[in-house]
């Protein structure tokens, strides 16, 4: 939990003094008092600064800066500074960098660029984290850790002989021997038969299309691969000070990184946000990635790592947050459960790429816009500080499976049109246009609590998972699987029958033929009121099997056969949707669904506007709204006495909500 790091809520963002003369660092304190800062991340990217020979170490700035902070009672996140190795490993140890699929070695000049399966970076990595922690394990500024940086933000993948090696080991351990590897693998497809350890490599550039099996074994290996980075770190962490949580920060709907495994491992769940301002659809996509991260932490409060106070450095167009938008962000982070509010970077750079990025101290300095509102959230943030610690209540699951990421949008797929993102964004926002709190659920999630449970695109499933599914209906769960759901297991060969696999008795179907259609296709389904809704780019035709069917197709080469079911079991019912639904069609696929799960919304309000309700150990709650877009909307509330949650003013018994407009408001107990 952030609870307990720092009183109330943190607030800060990554502060890197080595980048400025030493009398800048006074007036960052004066500015960071001014603003309500409580916590910084520091010496994240410092590794070259911290050792600038193999035999030398400078801790000395550090020491002052950690000393300046302390002084003025703000914390430090410190960064292991793990992100980037020095220039001169480079040069003095070449294999350090790592490999593309082509063979080509990285270069340095950038940052990232080390090969993960590295012994001279790890041993170079283990020895600068355990000095550190050592000689910072007293200081008083010391709050937590910050390992590495953005764990494979921009290279996931390493194809060398090194990572090679390590591949036939983590193989070994899984299938034991060649005979068990071939027959996951199905090696007898292209003649691909191994006959020796030697000859099985990483799946590098190639002719054509590559063994699926493979990549998907690769992809798996180079998370946890990765990820062993992080528990050496942090395991050294734990062994010196076993008292300071630590963390790494995630990133938004990131692919190459099984989350679900990382997340076992870390003290507090943290990631960095960079909604674009000028996408109309980032909304959606951040309020997931805050629910995913809350639910990846079991529900505790997760921290905001980065966010931009403006404008970032790296799209194409690099738009500015308009008036009200950063705070929209900021907001809509605490509204899913955020207990830590940090940007990157506290004071915006002269030099290097990322010189053109936002920062909390603009170039244009404190007289600024920008500056004038980071001072105006801290104090905000400050005011809610009793809010810290409370978390959020979902009887609604959305099940993320990583697997079924990566499998389903193989280069042999059915299609690859359509991401496995765009199926969970699109379920997702569904329900959350509802204002109905979301939990991310996974393979190991339990499911006891949660009323309606939707399945989207489960492409890779396994029996152990199917078991679970049909236990958790039959005692009164309502389960909604859609179009895509499980058609392989976990060595990714097609289930005996085909889709849905082992599922096939829950849902009371199979799935004879699916039909994928070019992006942007429509056609009509028909529930059984003669009115044409729409279903899009993708169809299949089913087979009932004791279903009930709820929903049939009105044209085209499936017309009148059926489109959705629902199958009962115990007390509990399995619903499926063979097809992507428009709109209206979603409505009449949810509402059902929602009443008999009674899972029910934190209260209706009009569109646009979305609404949380967190809640303490003790019992108080506390609303979060949030207007998604401009002009001025009036929300009625669900009861009266509620107050401002900032200002402690009676609200009344409604509210106006202006451009990206935000309330917080603590309800009344009772």
């Amino acid at each position: 939990m952030i609870h307990g790091i720092v009183d109330g809520f943190a607030y800060g963002g990554d502060y890197n003094p080595e980048q400025w003369p030493e009398d800048v660092w006074a007036e960052d304190m004066r500015l960071m008092k001014e603003a309500g800062v409580n916590l910084v991340s520091i010496a994240i990217f410092s590794w070259a600064r911290l050792q600038p020979a193999e035999d030398r170490f400078d801790f000395a700035w550090l020491d002052r800066a950690m000393d300046l902070l302390a002084a003025n009672g703000i914390g430090a996140d410190l960064a292991t500074a793990t992100a980037a190795h020095p220039n001169w490993m480079s040069l003095k140890y070449p294999t350090v960098l790592a490999v593309d699929e082509k063979g080509i070695r990285y270069t340095w000049g950038s940052r990232q660029a080390y090969c993960p399966s590295s012994r001279v970076y790890r041993d170079a990595a283990a020895e600068l984290v355990r000095r550190l922690a050592e000689r910072y394990k007293d200081h008083p500024a010391l709050a937590m850790w910050h390992i590495n940086d953005e764990y494979a933000c921009h290279v996931d993948s390493c194809y060398c002989d090194t990572c090679a090696a390590g591949f036939r080991g983590w193989l070994t351990s899984r299938y034991g021997d060649l005979d068990h590897l071939n027959e996951a693998w199905g090696t007898a497809f292209w003649s691909q038969r191994y006959g020796s350890w030697d000859e099985v490599m990483p799946p590098r550039y190639t002719t054509t299309f590559r063994n699926p099996s493979q990549v998907l074994d690769y992809q798996r290996f180079m998370s946890d691969t990765i990820l062993e980075l992080y528990v050496m770190e942090r395991d050294i962490l734990r062994d010196v000070t076993p008292d300071k949580k630590a963390t790494t920060n995630f990133m938004p709907l990131f692919k190459p990184m099984d989350y679900w495994r990382w997340a076992r491992e870390m003290d507090i769940v943290s990631w960095d946000s960079y909604p674009d301002p000028h996408d109309p659809a980032s909304p959606l996509a951040n309020a997931f990635d805050h629910d995913l991260m809350r639910s990846l932490g079991g529900g505790d409060p997760f921290m905001l790592m980065e966010q931009a106070a403006g404008r970032v450095n790296w799209r194409q167009v690099n738009g500015m947050k308009h008036p009200g938008l950063m705070r929209y962000h900021s907001f809509q982070a605490v509204a899913h459960g955020a207990d830590a509010v940090m940007f990157f970077q506290w004071r915006q750079s002269q030099r290097g790429s990322e010189q053109f990025h936002s920062a909390m101290v603009p170039h244009a300095g404190e007289a600024s816009r920008s500056f004038g509102e980071i001072r105006n959230l801290g104090v905000e943030l400050a005011a809610l500080a009793p809010m810290a610690g409370s978390r959020i209540d979902a009887d609604v699951g959305l099940y993320v499976d990583y697997d079924s990421w990566w499998s389903s949008e193989f280069e042999t797929a059915p299609t690859s049109s359509a991401p496995y993102t765009a199926d969970l964004l699109l379920w997702y926002g569904a329900l959350r246009d509802r204002n109905l709190p979301v939990d991310m659920v996974s393979a190991d999630t339990p499911l006891e609590g949660y009323r309606l449970l939707v399945v989207p695109r489960l492409f890779l499933i396994s029996e152990a998972l199917a078991e679970r599914l049909e236990a958790w209906v039959a005692s009164g769960g309502v389960l909604l699987v859609t179009a895509g759901s499980a058609w392989i297991d976990e060595t990714t060969a097609v289930h005996p029958g085909g889709a849905p696999g082992p599922l096939r008795s829950l849902l009371g179907l199979q799935v004879a033929d699916v039909d994928p259609l070019p992006p942007g296709t429509v056609f009509t389904v028909d529930f059984g009121d003669h009115r044409a809704l729409d279903g899009r780019d993708w169809r299949e035709e089913l087979v009932v099997e004791g279903a009930e069917t709820l929903a049939v197709y009105a044209e085209g080469p499936m017309a009148g056969r059926t489109a959705s079911t629902v199958n009962r079991l115990g007390t509990g019912e399995a619903r499926y949707v063979s097809f992507r639904p428009g709109p209206a069609a979603m409505e009449r696929i949810l509402e059902p669904a929602l009443r008999i799960a009674g899972a029910e919304a934190v209260f209706p309000v009009v569109p646009g506007v979305h609404v949380t309700r967190r809640r303490a150990d003790d019992g108080r709650t506390w609303l979060v709204l949030l207007h998604q877009g401009t002009g001025e909307v009036s929300v009625d509330l669900p009861r009266a006495g509620c107050r401002d949650a900032v200002d402690g003013r009676d609200v009344g018994s409604s509210l106006v909500l202006g451009d990206w407009g935000v309330r917080v408001l603590e309800e009344p107990i009772g």
